[in-house]
């Protein structure tokens, strides 16, 4: 049976990189609601103008209409078999909803999570560096630079630090994360059919192993 393989996963787990190459190496379709949204800045269709509305009066797009969203683009031929969602659901109310069409389309739902420490996200994300030449990036802890704070191609350029990057947004990013986050693990936990892949290893090791859960 096709599946609908609901990828999650914290900030800086590796999750959007996983999805990519799922997508190029086994041609399963990545359906990715952050994706979407931006595309429908510019589109002229009913929901992408209701969206639009919604959006410049500051309020936030409700359950039923992520929902609405998530099922007009998986309705399109690429994803008449298998394909991974990445960004929905985010909530058991949204999973609930998931459930309805998956039935709808004949499907069954796999959860799987690259499961990273909290700790480990967090020396990952504020420990990374970029240099703004070469676009090459480093990690203070995992994977340093020859001299410290420099590019190893262009030694005379002193790294830099994405803002969002710092102590304070990480532990609020990843604080998020948790609290929206464990209602939905939770769960597929207790209808068991949550998978967890560790996220701390290389990323071919972890895409060897979602390749076989997929």
């Amino acid at each position: 049976m096709d599946k609908i393989i609901v990828l999650i996963g914290a900030p800086g787990a590796g999750k959007g990189t996983q999805a990519r190459l799922l997508e190029e190496r086994k041609r399963i379709p990545q359906i990715s609601t952050g994706d979407m949204f931006r595309e429908m800045k510019n589109a002229r269709t009913p929901l992408a103008i209701e969206v639009q509305r919604i959006m410049a009066e500051g309020k936030l797009i409700s359950d039923e209409l992520t929902f609405e969203i998530v099922k007009d683009r998986t309705s399109n031929e690429d994803c008449q078999g298998t394909y991974i969602l990445d960004g929905f659901p985010r909530t058991a109310r949204q999973a609930e909803m998931l459930e309805k069409l998956a039935s709808a389309q004949n499907k069954e739902i796999s959860a799987i999570l690259i499961d990273v420490p909290l700790e480990h996200l967090k020396k990952r994300m504020t420990g990374r560096r970029k240099c703004s030449i070469c676009g090459e990036i480093y990690n203070i802890y995992f994977l340093p630079p020859v001299k410290e704070n420099f590019c190893d191609f262009h030694p005379e350029k002193e790294l830099e630090q994405r803002a969002d990057d710092t102590e304070e947004k990480a532990k609020i990013r990843l604080a998020t994360y948790e609290e929206q986050t464990k209602p939905l693990l939770d769960y597929y936990e207790n209808t068991g059919r949550l998978k967890k892949v560790d996220g701390t290893v290389d990323y071919e090791t972890i895409y060897q192993r979602l390749e076989k859960l997929v």
